[in-house]
C-alpha cells in the first residue's frame, strides 16, 4: 500500500462477477447509491480507521508521515485519529445520525474509557 502526497477524486463502482443473479446487481447498486450520502463524519471516521491501520501494520512509522503523504496538516491528522478511541456503540449511533456534524464530535474533549465516554454523549444528546 503506498501513500501519494497529492489528494485525489475516486469514483465508487461496484463490479458484479459476470452471471450474477439480478437480486445480487440490484443490491450492489442500492450499497453504491446508498454511498453518496457520505458525510464529512463518515469520510473522517473511515480515514481515521485507515490511518489507524497504517499505522498499526507498520505500512508507515508515524502520523507527520501520514501528514506529509496525504498533504495536511500533523494536527489535523492527529485530531482525526482521535476519533479511532471513540466507543463502538458511539460510532454506530454517529453512523445512524445524519445530522452529527465532524466539528461537533471533535470539538469536546472525551474519556478513553468507553463507559464514561457513553455517559458524556448521552448527556450532550
Amino acid at each position: 500500500m503506498r501513500l501519494t502526497g497529492k489528494r485525489c477524486r475516486m469514483k465508487r463502482e461496484v463490479i458484479t462477477p459476470i452471471g450474477a443473479p439480478a437480486a445480487f446487481q440490484r443490491e450492489a447498486e442500492c450499497a453504491q447509491s446508498d454511498a453518496a450520502g457520505d458525510t464529512a463524519l463518515l469520510r473522517a471516521l473511515g480515514l481515521a480507521h485507515h490511518w489507524q491501520r497504517l499505522l498499526d501494520e507498520q505500512w508507515v512509522t508515524s502520523v507527520p508521515e501520514i501528514a506529509a503523504a496525504e498533504g495536511l496538516d500533523v494536527t489535523y491528522v492527529r485530531r482525526l485519529l482521535r476519533l479511532t478511541l471513540l466507543a463502538p456503540s458511539i460510532i454506530q449511533r454517529l453512523l445512524g445520525n445524519t445530522n452529527a456534524a465532524l466539528d461537533e464530535v471533535l470539538r469536546p474533549s472525551w474519556p478513553s474509557d468507553w463507559l464514561a465516554q457513553e455517559r458524556q454523549f448521552q448527556l450532550e444528546s
